[in-house]
């Protein structure tokens, strides 16, 4: 029996099949078997992988689990390159995964692997040297916790064009031998722990494009052969502890696009040379000691979208030239403190760009209120400028009236609130840019700045992590900033006052995710002196999600405005958990003064002057009043001794008043006054008593004597001391009193009125 020839040709065709699969072509685009366990050995290192590798994994697109969410963010992905007979590993990328686990040496051993990217993710330990193996044109590993420092055999790796180390706790000096890699076009090392200088070697770099170092302790001058890298597109120094001047050879990058160096040490420079630099679109020279007036041509620089000249020494007049900023891409514009004079021009006014001309020297009225213009003036006219100017263009914001704070509470970012027996304000503004807002000429904030790589994050911090945050519910939100922010307390009354600023970490996690790599760093200062410098949330607190207190005991006001002052100074992370979330970070604040609040009330010295007054005045009003009724000098005196006086009194006997002062003994005397002496008795029932003695230089006579005695006896209040009697004997003038020991304030007092009444009554006893 013959077999048709087609059904021959379709059994052939699947006994073919079969080999392919399971006979002779079993090592056709396999792993090599040394290959597989490389990758197992490092997926065992490394969690969260789910590696399951085979020799097929790379034919068959099993073990690697390949993934992609998100854009570039979060990326899981394997690729190989085959052959006709073996496949090979080329790229590794594992991007924001929250992978954890010890950096595995293994990976060095993966002898065509071109890319390895491990961005955003937790894994801990040092870069083996054995990565010199691999013919990497990629290393990313942005955004984990590697420590230690660089191994020199990295510079060993000539295919390398991207040596990402962004935002890890890399220690020591730079190794020289990275200027041997003369295909690199990015070296990105900002937001780690290097010292020392940038090896001279760097000068090789003649490929760079991409060159950050931000926020690492490297020292020394920024160094002259920075010009010899001339394809340089972007170049990041801000924050590290290098040292003016900027080197005029700076001026060779003709390429740059992007250029950001901050917080330079050393002496006052004038400002660098960046003339041929007309492809320049963010430009920021903050706090570089630069002084002297602002080039024209930096006008001229029709791509300029960001520029930041704040924290200098800059003077003169805004450039003319800034015209054209204003009518090109320009968006934001910083020129906060510095010292710069003439009148705010009013193309500047009438721009709806983000723009900060505070604390400057500028002259002329140009705002009718503080709140007018989207730009940020805020204190920038001298003392001298006319008083139309409105207040908060004027140097430390004075009171435009009379100052009458003495506490200030504010929930920073958050709504209204009451926390330890306080009202604490609400603070929801989401403007932070170039933003100025005041509360009532009550409190005020001044935000600076644009977040590097996202201009448009929030600069209110809330709690969306779920994180079990601790201690009053203001730690649930927070104020931030990516520069520069201040918060003043405004119409203070001058004195001492006890400054709390309440801080906790919310925007990081608490967990083994790359959202806990987060290391936020600034500035604090109150009243223009540094108490915190490089203050890390994380670290003073212990932890995310725990509150701590930068307080101040002794905050002196001396006009009517207290400055609070939170600064970044280019230091710690900036991409992680990603951009946009960094700078100065506060819950809340809490001002109490240290002296005593009268609210409405007295003080002892004037309620003892009213009470007094009074007393005269009322005296003055009975006097009048028995003087036209008839009281008063209605009894007539019957004779010269006195004898026979009818008055409205008690009447002692001079051998009383004798045996109850012991015949006036200098011992019971307890004072003496226009009237004479005065003197503590007792009478034969125990009753105390005072005894006024008329003196004889005393010029009050008898008529006048009985009618005083007449007007004291018609004196009758609960608060008046009693008057029991009087004693007319002879030459003896004599009056008697209830005793009065020393007793509460409000007696005492009317005690002494009774006494200045007396005297202004003429008794003079």
């Amino acid at each position: 029996m013959e077999f048709p020839v087609s059904l021959f040709r379709i059994l052939a065709f699947l006994l073919l099949w079969i080999l392919l699969c399971h006979g002779f072509g079993s090592d056709a685009q396999l792993l090599p078997e040394s290959e597989v366990k490389t990758l197992r050995t490092i997926s065992s290192k490394l969690k969260n992988l789910s590696w399951n590798v085979t020799r097929s994994s790379c034919i068959r697109g099993e073990g690697f689990s390949n993934q992609a969410f998100l854009g570039n963010q979060i990326l899981r992905n394997v690729s190989c390159n085959c052959t006709s007979t073996l496949c090979h590993v080329t790229i590794i990328l594992l991007k924001g995964l929250n992978v954890t686990g010890t950096f595995p040496a293994e990976f060095g051993n993966l002898t065509h692997l071109q890319e390895l990217d491990l961005t955003r993710n937790h894994i801990i330990g040092q870069l083996p040297s054995s990565l010199a193996n691999a013919p990497l044109v990629k290393l990313s590993l942005l955004g984990n916790r590697l420590n230690g420092s660089i191994p020199k055999e990295i510079g060993d790796i000539g295919t390398l064009e991207e040596l990402v180390l962004e935002d890890n706790q890399l220690t020591g000096s730079l190794p020289a031998s990275l200027g041997n890699l003369h295909g690199l076009r990015r070296l990105l090392l900002s937001a780690n722990n290097f010292t020392g200088k940038i090896p001279d070697s760097f000068g090789n770099l003649k490929g760079l494009v991409d060159f950050r170092i931000d926020g690492n302790g490297l020292s020394g001058k920024i160094p002259e052969f920075i010009g010899n890298l001339i394809n340089l597109d972007r170049l990041d120094i801000q924050g590290t502890s290098m040292e003016n001047p900027i080197p005029s050879t700076i001026s060779q990058l003709k390429n740059l696009t992007q250029l950001r160096i901050s917080d330079l040490k050393g002496s006052f420079i004038s400002f660098p040379n960046l003339t041929d630099m007309i492809n320049m679109e963010e430009l920021v020279l903050r706090n570089c000691l630069i002084n002297g007036s602002i080039p024209e041509y930096i006008g001229e620089m029709n791509k300029l979208s960001t520029l930041d000249l704040s924290f200098n020494h800059l003077t003169g007049p805004i450039p003319e030239t800034f015209q054209n900023l204003m009518k090109k891409k320009i968006d934001f514009m910083f020129l906060t403190n510095n010292s710069l004079s003439g009148e705010v021009p009013g193309w500047i006014l009438s721009s709806k760009k983000n723009i900060d001309l505070s604390y400057n020297n500028f002259s002329g009225s140009t705002l009718a209120s503080c709140q007018q213009s989207p730009v940020n003036l805020i204190a920038s006219y001298p003392p001298a400028v006319n008083h139309q100017v409105p207040w908060c263009l004027k140097k430390d914001l004075p009171c435009s009236r009379k100052a009458e704070y003495h506490s200030l509470f504010i929930n920073c970012g958050g709504t209204r609130l009451t926390a330890d027996g306080h009202d604490y304000e609400e603070d929801l503004t989401t403007e932070g840019k170039s933003n100025f807002f005041s509360v009532s000429e009550k409190w005020a904030y001044s935000s600076t700045g644009v977040f590097l790589g996202d201009e448009n994050a929030d600069y209110i911090a809330s709690n969306k992590l779920g994180l079990n945050v601790s201690g009053p519910r203001y730690y649930q939100n927070a104020r931030l900033s990516p520069l520069s922010l201040k918060y003043y307390g405004l119409c203070l009354r001058s004195g001492s006052y006890n400054v709390k600023l309440h801080f906790a970490e919310i925007m990081y996690t608490n967990d083994q995710t790359f959202s806990s790599l987060g290391k936020r760093i600034f500035d604090i200062s109150i009243q223009g002196k540094l108490v915190k410098k490089d203050f890390n949330i994380m670290e003073a607190a212990g932890g995310v999600g725990k509150n701590f207190t930068v307080e101040d005991k002794n905050v002196l006001v001396n006009g009517s405005t207290l400055e609070i002052h939170l600064y970044w100074a280019g230091k710690g992370t900036t991409a992680v958990p990603d951009r946009g979330v960094y700078g100065p970070l506060i819950s809340a604040i809490t001002v109490t003064p240290n002296f005593e609040i009268n609210e409405g009330g007295l003080s002892a010295g004037v309620l003892a002057g009213i009470i007094i007054s009074s007393c005269a005045v009322v005296i003055i009003l009975v006097v009048v009043f028995l003087w036209m009724t008839g009281y008063i000098c209605k009894k007539e005196v019957l004779d010269n001794e006195l004898s026979g006086v009818d008055l409205q009194t008690g009447h002692f006997t001079l051998k009383q008043i004798k045996a109850a002062t012991n015949n006036f003994d200098p011992k019971s005397k307890i004072g003496e006054g226009g009237f004479g002496p005065v003197y503590k008795g007792v009478l034969s029932d125990g009753a105390l008593i005072a005894v006024k003695q008329l003196s004889s230089k005393s010029k009050q006579g008898s008529r006048e004597f009985v009618t005083e005695i007449g007007m004291i006896s018609a004196l009758q209040h609960p608060n008046l001391v009693k008057l029991y009697g009087c004693c007319v004997e002879g030459n003896q003038l004599l009056l008697v009193y209830e005793y009065m020991e020393n007793n509460s304030l409000a007696r005492a007092l009317f005690g002494n009125c009774m006494n200045d009444i007396f005297g202004l009554a003429s008794i003079n006893i």
